[in-house]
């Protein structure tokens, strides 16, 4: 009598994870062509281009400056007082500190704007692939972006239904 009981529940826990398994619903979408379709995205990435178009612009003028005093003292420097040629020498070596300095602060300066610019069109796109899936039943969505899923089996392409969600055409 044990023995069909245990037979009779394995049955049954076999039917329903078999049956909890088939109701999975799977779906994939490009988030990187989703992306590319939003005008956030054109927007972000002009405003990105006249941001870095403006450190490129200081940048160069900082060079400029720093080009100018060295031709100057490379020029002048033999008819220069000591005094006045170690003054010289702290200006280009201050300068070209600065210039070092602001470099290195401007990449990080263009990653911050970036991330500013990109962390809501991000959260829009997410938000609106998370409503779809649930509002259509899907257990799991794949990013077929990042290539990180090498096979799957046939999947929902939920792309119109994230366009749509997002009022894209």
């Amino acid at each position: 009598m044990t023995k069909t009981i245990s037979r009779i529940a394995i049955a049954l826990l076999l039917v329903l994870s078999f049956s909890t398994t088939q109701a999975q619903k799977f779906g994939h979408i490009n988030s990187s062509e989703l992306l590319q379709m939003m005008p956030e995205v054109k927007k972000a990435d002009s405003s990105l281009q006249v941001y870095q178009k403006g450190l490129e612009d200081l940048n160069e003028s900082m060079t400029k400056e720093y080009s100018s005093k060295l031709a100057d003292y490379q020029t002048n420097g033999s008819t220069w007082t000591p005094e006045k040629i170690q003054v010289k020498e702290q200006e280009l070596g201050d300068l070209e500190q600065r210039i070092q300095k602001f470099q290195g602060d401007a990449q990080d300066k263009f990653a911050s704007k970036k991330d500013e610019l990109y962390t809501p069109i991000l959260k829009k796109a997410e938000d609106a692939i998370k409503a779809v899936a649930k509002d259509n039943s899907y257990s799991y969505v794949f990013d077929t972006s990042v290539g990180a899923v090498i096979y799957a089996q046939d999947t929902d392409n939920v792309m119109e239904l994230v366009k749509k969600k997002l009022g894209l055409k």
